[in-house]
């Protein structure tokens, strides 16, 4: 039963971890629904590091645009993936500055109902004003080439409100580098991009509080939602672009407006 139930969870993740609809805000209402008879300690663990699994899905979508060697003509280094990385790496440095260190009060303080179905309800409502707002406008950085240090650090700072749950990583970074300026495609992309130190960064520091010591179960049950979460996250990331190219997000507006009110509901009918 508990594999079972990290294969629904895998999914939820593979799903949720790229939409701009919360990860962790699906994540809280599907564990009151169903809950693994696993510690809390490995529970909140296995939140975080079953993303990995999410993660590797963009390494191998975008291998072509993610890798910087070229081997045709002896080894080389491709300046466009090489700038692209060193833009990356530049917008994670606001999440790690106050992630690392916070990580602990954050959770803490903010890792629950009402806080999660409060961010789902912002955002959506974010969501659904720019788009309104953007409507006629062009997108004045429609390249990786285009996308300025400057850019990126702002996109940084976004990614920085993510780190109070319900918000979504996603979501964040989406918004925030649609404001600034950046087509939705470019948005969606960097975000995945953004994706990958972030969450590496973030599951090593889980681990390394968890320990190494897993049982077997554990063990079965970590690699099982990692797994699922992969092959999920192929077909959402494949959804999404072909999404945005002929749409706008306001549906994730509404959908998390929705959500948020039936976590407020969900919780107020049980307690």
């Amino acid at each position: 039963m508990e594999i079972i139930k990290a294969i629904i969870l895998g999914i939820i993740e593979g799903i949720t971890e790229w939409l701009p609809i919360s990860s962790t805000g699906h994540m809280i209402l599907v564990e009151e629904l169903i809950k693994m008879n696993m510690s809390d300690e490995f529970m909140e663990m296995f939140r975080v590091v079953i993303q990995l699994g999410a993660i590797m899905a963009v390494v191998v979508l975008y291998w072509n645009k993610l890798f910087p060697f070229s081997f045709k003509d002896g080894v080389q280094i491709k300046k466009d993936t090489f700038s692209l990385w060193i833009k990356v790496l530049a917008a994670t440095l606001p999440a790690a500055l106050i992630g690392i260190p916070f990580d602990d009060k954050i959770d803490g303080m903010f890792y629950n109902y009402i806080t999660v179905a409060i961010t789902l309800i912002v955002y959506g409502v974010l969501f659904i004003i720019m788009e309104n707002r953007n409507k006629s406008k062009i997108s004045a950085i429609r390249t990786f080439d285009e996308l300025s240090y400057k850019a990126v650090l702002l996109i940084g700072v976004f990614q920085v409100l993510a780190l109070i749950p319900g918000t979504s990583r996603s979501g964040a970074t989406i918004l925030g580098a649609i404001m600034i300026g950046c087509s939705r495609e470019i948005a969606a992309e960097f975000s995945f991009y953004l994706a990958i130190p972030v969450m590496f960064g973030a599951s090593l520091l889980k681990l390394v509080k968890f320990g190494f010591a897993f049982s077997q179960i554990e063990l079965i049950i970590l690699l099982t939602g990692m797994i699922v979460a992969f092959a999920v996250s192929i077909f959402a990331i494949k959804f999404l672009i072909g999404y945005i190219k002929r749409n706008d997000f306001k549906a994730f507006g509404y959908y998390r407006i929705i959500l948020g009110l039936i976590v407020v509901l969900y919780f107020l009918a049980v307690r």
